[in-house]
């Protein structure tokens, strides 16, 4: 596998006796709209380094048609602290990826992955008591 290549979800064949009534073919399922390699590899190095400082605990991966979601949390049982999304069909406007806050501010959007994770990276994000 090369690092351009999505991370897929596994499913049934259709022609498995057992998946054949459960799936409806290659076909008929829509696309998901995943993270690539490459991008895992940019955001779990700016998770890695936050879980180690202590700031986060846990994660959440959810993909879908329209948008691929990396929720952030500080413990599991909470509400996501932040959300990186991916969405392919802003990827010519404002940019595909985007760092969302609990509150559904939108904290950066842009085309580039890198440049739009620097604003978990900075002190900007504090902990208000």
């Amino acid at each position: 596998m090369s690092d351009s290549e999505p991370i897929t979800i596994l499913r049934p064949r259709a022609n498995d006796a057992a998946a054949g009534a459960i799936a409806a073919g290659p076909d008929k399922v829509p696309p998901t709209t995943c993270f690539n390699r490459h991008e895992l590899r940019e955001i779990l190095a700016v998770y890695g380094r936050k879980v180690a400082a202590g700031e986060w605990r846990d994660y959440a991966i959810d993909m879908n048609r329209e948008k691929a979601v990396f929720s952030i949390f500080r413990k599991a049982s909470e509400w996501p602290l932040l959300r990186i999304e991916k969405v392919p069909k802003l990827a010519r406007k404002q940019g595909a990826y985007s760092v969302i806050a609990a509150t559904g501010v939108i904290l950066k959007r842009g085309h580039d992955l890198r440049r739009v994770l620097d604003v978990l990276e900075t002190n900007r994000m504090r902990v208000v008591r």
